[in-house]
C-alpha cells in the first residue's frame, strides 16, 4: 500500500492536471452493487436496454416497478473514502475533471463540483415527449399506491438503483405518465444500448486533451462509451493510470495498474500530496 501510494503521488506530482474516470466499483462500498466480477463477467442479469424501453409498454413496465424497489438505496447511499478523496484532489487543484460512468450522483455529494454524468443521473425523471424534467422522488410518490405493500419477495439490489423482483409483482401496474403532457417518463440517464449524447462526449475528449493524464477508478471499461477516453489519452501520449482490483480492458494501455481498493489509496495519495505545492 505504501509503495503504491508513493508511485502514484509521484506520478500525479510530476503531471500536474488529471481527468478522473470513474465506474460501478467506486461506489461498491457505499452498498451499491457493481454489474461485473474481478474478470468483468457478468454477476447480475443484463440490465433493461433503450430500444426495448422505448419500443415495449411491458419494459417500461417492469423497470419501474423494480426501480421502485432499488431506487431507496441509491438514494440513501453516502459517498465512500474514494469519492472523498477525489473530491480533495480536486480541491487540490490535480482532478480537472470527474467522468462518473455511475448515476448515483455520489461524486456531487462527496463534494466534487467539475463532474461529468455520463450516463445521466437516476435522481432524475425526464419524458421522452416534451423533456419535462421532475425529480426521481416525485415518482416515487406516485407509484407507491400502485404497489403491493409489503413486496412479496425481499428485492435483490442493483447497480443502477434497479431491483430483481418476479413478475407477478408488477404484471397490472399502469406506469404513471408525464403530468405535462401525458406523455411516456424514463429515468434521465442512458439505457444500455443506447448512445450518450455528442455534446457531452465532446466536453470529455476535450477535458482528456487539455488534461496531463488520465486516471481510471473502479471501472472495468468494458463498456465502449468509457473506454473511448482510454484510447484518446494514448493517442495524445498521455499516462494512464488504473486503480481496479481485477481485469480492465485497457491493461495493456496502463502507464500504471495498481490493482488496489480505491478508497484507502487515493486517500492517502490525496493526504500526500496535500503537503505538496499542486
Amino acid at each position: 500500500m505504501k509503495h503504491h501510494t508513493s508511485t502514484l503521488a509521484d506520478l500525479m506530482q510530476r503531471h500536474p492536471r488529471w481527468v478522473a474516470l470513474t465506474g460501478a466499483g467506486i461506489s461498491a462500498e457505499s452498498g451499491i452493487p457493481t454489474y461485473r466480477n474481478r474478470d468483468g463477467d457478468w454477476h447480475a442479469p443484463e440490465p433493461v436496454r433503450e430500444q426495448e424501453f422505448r419500443a415495449q409498454p411491458q419494459a417500461r413496465q417492469r423497470y419501474w416497478a423494480r426501480s421502485y424497489h432499488g431506487w431507496p438505496r441509491v438514494r440513501d447511499a453516502r459517498p465512500g473514502q474514494a469519492h472523498i478523496a477525489l473530491a480533495g484532489l480536486e480541491a487540490q487543484g490535480r482532478i480537472a475533471l470527474t467522468i462518473s460512468q455511475n448515476v448515483d450522483g455520489l461524486h456531487q455529494r462527496a463534494g466534487s463540483t467539475r463532474v461529468i454524468d455520463l450516463h445521466g443521473r437516476v435522481d432524475n425523471v425526464r419524458c421522452l415527449d416534451c423533456g419535462d424534467l421532475t425529480a426521481r422522488e416525485t415518482m416515487q410518490a406516485r407509484l407507491a399506491p400502485l404497489m403491493p405493500t409489503p413486496p412479496r419477495l425481499e428485492p435483490s439490489p442493483r447497480p443502477d438503483g434497479d431491483a430483481e423482483i418476479p413478475g407477478e409483482q408488477y404484471a397490472n401496474l399502469q406506469v404513471p405518465p408525464c403530468t405535462a403532457c401525458g406523455g411516456t417518463v424514463t429515468p434521465d440517464v442512458v439505457f444500455f444500448g443506447g448512445s450518450v449524447p455528442r455534446e457531452r462526449v465532446r466536453a470529455c475528449l476535450d477535458a482528456v486533451e487539455e488534461a496531463d493524464g488520465l486516471m481510471v477508478v473502479g471501472s472495468s471499461l468494458a463498456v465502449y462509451s468509457g473506454f473511448r477516453f482510454c484510447r484518446h489519452a494514448q493517442s495524445r501520449g498521455k499516462p494512464i493510470v488504473l486503480i481496479n482490483p481485477g481485469w480492465t480492458r485497457a491493461d495493456d494501455m496502463a502507464t500504471l495498474k495498481l490493482a488496489a481498493e480505491a478508497g484507502p489509496l487515493l486517500t492517502a495519495v490525496a493526504s500526500a500530496l496535500a503537503r505538496q505545492p499542486a
